[in-house]
Parts: C-alpha cells; sequence; structure tokens
C-alpha cells in the first residue's frame, strides 16, 4: 500500500468517527431537556461540524481524483481542514459535555 492509500484511508475512516460524533450531537440537541436555547446552540454547532466534515470529504475526493503532481499541493489543503475539523470538534465537545 502506498503512502497516498494509507492517508486516504486514515482520512476515510476519521470522516467516519466525525460523522458518528456529529449524530451523537444532533442526538443529544434532540432528546435535551435543556432550554431551547441550549438545543438551537447544539443543533447550529452540530450542523457547522457537518458542513466542515463535507468539506472535508470534498477535497479527499478531490485528492483521489487527483494526479500524483497536484496530490501534494490538495494534501496541504486536507490538513488544513482536517486540523479546522479537530480543532471544531474539540470545541464543541468542551462545550457540550
Amino acid at each position: 500500500m502506498s503512502n497516498r492509500d494509507a492517508y486516504e484511508q486514515k482520512l476515510r475512516a476519521k470522516l467516519d468517527e466525525w460523522k458518528a460524533e456529529i449524530d451523537k450531537l444532533k442526538a443529544q440537541a434532540q432528546s435535551s431537556e435543556a432550554d431551547a436555547r441550549l438545543k438551537e446552540e447544539r443543533e447550529q454547532e452540530a450542523e457547522q461540524l457537518e458542513q466542515k466534515r463535507e468539506e472535508l470529504r470534498q477535497k479527499l475526493e478531490e485528492m483521489r481524483a487527483s494526479g500524483d503532481d497536484a496530490w501534494d499541493d490538495l494534501k496541504e489543503g486536507a490538513e488544513r481542514a482536517w486540523k479546522s475539523m479537530s480543532d471544531s470538534f474539540d470545541k464543541a465537545r468542551s462545550r457540550f459535555n
């Protein structure tokens, strides 16, 4: 397996993990007995995470479709998106746990 394939598998696995976490946040928001404002905040946070996850998924698809020359450039963009997504999840976890 090439480094590229391994990286793509790692990214795909993380995307799946993040999807499960987003679904968990959405479920918490729906079942929340807290006030309406907190429920709305959780729903908005989950939606923002879903959008970032989708952006990262699209970057992965671009990487898969790219030639070897463009792959390194796309990987750098994916790394930035990955960092942003990780930071957003950390923030969400700290706010809602």
